[in-house]
């Protein structure tokens, strides 16, 4: 482990070109995204920056951006810590998620071509074997491009833009409780697969609605499992 916490290979590497500032942020939001720097987690410019290999500089301005973000919080005298976030917060970002998913699976279901149910069936089959290796951060990366596909498929290119908007806070919340959703997770995927394939609508927007409030829940169940 890493002075800070952070698992050996965890610390990704910085793409070149762009501005260093631009790709520190990226560097610790993808961090923070994938839990490898856990919430409440104490985050020491100095010692981020030996692990990135820049200067102090780019991570004081990408701490001061995750701040205004909500994904840091910046304590007067104390430092810099990964917020933690509320129950009410993540309820309020997961009821939203549910709104935008179920629309996006029911114009999936209207306009769902065959070049677009084999890439959902690709991601299945991936997702699958993720679960069955334990493979934690395979399964949530692969859950997050199955459901970005089902808002590529629905072709609206607004729902799309807010759904990005949201998408790595999902990503957050889901992580704790992707090993316990497991399985099920990608059965009810599969199910929802044969809704779009039948371009069922109705029957899509209800196993969405069932699919992101099986996470909600779990989520908020996660303490006491």
């Amino acid at each position: 482990m890493l002075s800070t916490g952070l698992p050996q290979g965890a610390v990704p590497k910085l793409e070149r070109p762009g501005p260093l500032r631009e790709r520190v942020y990226e560097a610790l939001l993808e961090l923070i995204t994938t839990r490898a720097l856990q919430p409440g987690q104490h985050l020491v410019e100095s010692e981020l920056a030996g692990h990135l290999g820049v200067s102090r500089q780019p991570v004081r301005e990408a701490l001061q951006r995750l701040n205004t973000e909500g994904w840091v919080d910046l304590r007067p005298a104390q430092g810099a810590f990964v917020h933690e976030p509320t129950e009410e917060e993540a309820d309020q970002l997961l009821t939203v998620r549910t709104l935008l998913e179920a629309e996006a699976a029911r114009l999936a279901a209207a306009h769902a071509d065959q070049a677009g149910v084999e890439a959902l069936n690709a991601l299945l089959a991936q997702g699958m074997q993720a679960v069955a290796s334990d493979d934690v951060d395979a399964a949530v990366a692969l859950n997050a491009r199955f459901h970005a596909k089902i808002m590529e498929i629905a072709g609206n290119a607004v729902l799309a833009e807010l759904a990005a908007q949201v998408d790595r806070r999902v990503r957050w919340y889901y992580t704790p409780v992707a090993r316990q959703r497991g399985h099920q997770s990608w059965i009810e995927h599969r199910d929802l697969i044969a809704a779009i394939v039948e371009g069922d609508e109705q029957r899509a927007t209800q196993l969405m609605r069932e699919h992101t409030e099986h996470t909600r829940r779990s989520y908020h169940a996660r303490q006491g499992a």
